[in-house]
C-alpha cells in the first residue's frame, strides 16, 4: 500500500531505499544523505521547467522565459511545494522549516528536488520513461501559474523589493507575508496571500506563493498616497535650499 507521501505525489516507488535517501538531510550524519540526489534533481527540474515554459509561451523571448523560470524554481516556490507533501514532518534533521528564517528554508526546497531524482532513478531502474514520470508532476504543480504569468512577472516580483524600501524611506516596519489560505485541488493550487505593512494591508492569489506575495505587496504600494516633492528654490537647479553660515550674506 503506498505511503501518504507516495499518494500525494502521485507515484509509488519499487526501490523505497531512494525514497529514505531522498529524505535524508546531511545534518543527520546518516549516510548516503540526499545531496547526489538534490544535485540530480536540480538539472531535472530545471529541464522540466524549460519545456513546460518553452511550449507554454511561444511569443515569449529568452530574457521573460528565464526570468519567470528562476521564479518558480526558487526557495521559496520549492518551499511551498515541499509543505504542500508535508516533506517537514518528514526530514530528519530536527528543523521545522516552516518556522526558521529562509536561510533554514533550503533543506525543504533540497528535499524536494531529491525526490525529483529518486522518482527519475526509481522509474528508469524498472524500464520506464523517468523524464516524463518527472515532467508529469512538475507540469502539474506550475502549468497553472505559468499560463497566468504575464511577461513582466519578473517584475511584479520586484514589487516586494520596492515595497521594503518604500517602508523604510516612510519609517514603517518591514513589509510581512502572511500565507492564509490554499484553494483549488492539490494537483494546481492557488494561494492566497496577507501583506501587512504599517497601517496598510492587502490580499493577493496567485498560482505560485511568489507572485501571490509580489501582487500583495503591488496592491499596497498602489493604497500608499503619493508624497508631494519638496518645493523648490527658483533658480536653484538642485532644488535644495543652500547652507548660509552664520553671519555671512550671499548675493
Amino acid at each position: 500500500m503506498p505511503s501518504p507521501l507516495e499518494g500525494r505525489l502521485g507515484y509509488r516507488f519499487r526501490n523505497q531505499a531512494l525514497l529514505r535517501q531522498a529524505l535524508t538531510h546531511p545534518s543527520s550524519g546518516v549516510q548516503p544523505d540526499n545531496q547526489r540526489l538534490e544535485y540530480l534533481g536540480d538539472a531535472l527540474l530545471r529541464a522540466a521547467l524549460s519545456r513546460l515554459l518553452y511550449r507554454e509561451k511561444p511569443a515569449w523571448n529568452e530574457g521573460a522565459l528565464s526570468k519567470l523560470q528562476h521564479l518558480l524554481e526558487s526557495t521559496e516556490a520549492l518551499c511551498a511545494w515541499g509543505e504542500d507533501l508535508d516533506l517537514e514532518l518528514l526530514l530528519p534533521s530536527g528543523v521545522d522549516p516552516r518556522r526558521q528564517k529562509t536561510s533554514f528554508r533550503k533543506p525543504l526546497a533540497d528535499a524536494v528536488e531529491a525526490l525529483l531524482a529518486a522518482l527519475y532513478l526509481d522509474a528508469e531502474a524498472v524500464g520506464e520513461d523517468g523524464f516524463a514520470q518527472v515532467c508529469a508532476r512538475v507540469e502539474a504543480r506550475f502549468t497553472a501559474p505559468v499560463r497566468e504569468a504575464t511577461e513582466d512577472a519578473w517584475k511584479h516580483h520586484d514589487a516586494k523589493t520596492q515595497l521594503q524600501e518604500e517602508a523604510a524611506r516612510r519609517g514603517l516596519p518591514a513589509p510581512v507575508y502572511t500565507r492564509i489560505g490554499q484553494e483549488g485541488p492539490d494537483h494546481a493550487p492557488r494561494f492566497r496571500v496577507r501583506a501587512d505593512v504599517g497601517p496598510h494591508q492587502a490580499e493577493a492569489v496567485a498560482g505560485s506563493l511568489k507572485l501571490a506575495q509580489a501582487e500583495a505587496a503591488r496592491a499596497i504600494l498602489r493604497q500608499m498616497p503619493t508624497e508631494e516633492a519638496s518645493p523648490r528654490i527658483p533658480g536653484n537647479a538642485s532644488g535644495k535650499i543652500p547652507k548660509v553660515r552664520p553671519g555671512k550674506v550671499r548675493p
